[in-house]
């Protein structure tokens, strides 16, 4: 059984990968910090679309999705940008928590596990 791990740092890898199962770290805005839920959200997802490409899958492959946001109020405006991204016919399993981030520059961070 091999374990490879994608974007290691001294914390954390941006994903692990074990018999062909995916799990991505949560991704928070870099280029959006301090930005609306829009931006933040087009960010992050942009940034999971090419974790997903160097594990060798995509988001037609995503099983589960958590997406944690700072505040309710932006859940429509998350679920807006979510709409126009995700694979129709391919949705995962979802849960959307709020939950105080790391940052306060951050408005979303969103955890998945996908296969390859």
């Amino acid at each position: 059984m091999s374990i490879e791990r994608i974007g290691v740092a001294a914390r954390y890898s941006d994903a692990v990968i074990h018999n062909n199962t995916v799990y991505l770290a949560g991704h928070v805005p870099e280029a959006s910090k301090g930005q609306d839920i829009t931006a933040q959200t087009r960010d992050v997802l942009a940034q999971i679309d090419e974790t997903l490409r160097d594990c060798g899958t995509d988001k037609t492959k995503i099983l589960t999705a958590t997406i944690y946001l700072t505040d309710m109020t932006d859940f429509a405006g998350m679920n807006a940008v979510w709409d126009q991204w995700v694979a129709a016919g391919h949705t995962p399993a979802r849960a959307t928590v709020e939950a105080r981030l790391a940052s306060p520059d951050y408005r979303i961070e969103i955890v998945m596990i996908a296969a390859r």
